[in-house]
């Protein structure tokens, strides 16, 4: 019984680690960062709230939001500024793929 349940529990845990790396497999180097960064310096935009939505990696920026683009070669993904930081978001999914201090 107990190697039954050591047997579950691990792959509870296998599961949920595939999980969490299922969402970091988005790779943004650090060039396109750079240019992440001087494109919202040259184009600021005022921070927002977003009241009951947690800001890490794989949360959902609600449709309320407007997602800015980013005008630079290779970069596919769009930008909004919450609590002070860049957020970079797949348009299509809505969910948050970066968070740049």
């Amino acid at each position: 019984m107990r190697k039954l349940v050591s047997s579950a529990l691990a792959g509870l845990f296998l599961v949920s680690a595939s999980s969490v790396a299922l969402a970091q497999t988005v790779v943004i180097t650090p060039e396109q960062e750079t240019v992440v960064r001087e494109y919202v310096k040259k184009k600021p935009l005022a921070s927002i709230k977003l009241p009951g939505v947690e800001l890490n990696v794989g949360s959902t920026v609600p449709e309320t939001v407007e997602l800015q683009t980013i005008d630079a070669p290779d970069i596919k993904y769009r930008y909004v500024v919450v609590d002070n930081r860049t957020v970079l978001v797949d348009p299509g999914t809505r969910k948050i793929v970066r968070i740049i201090d």
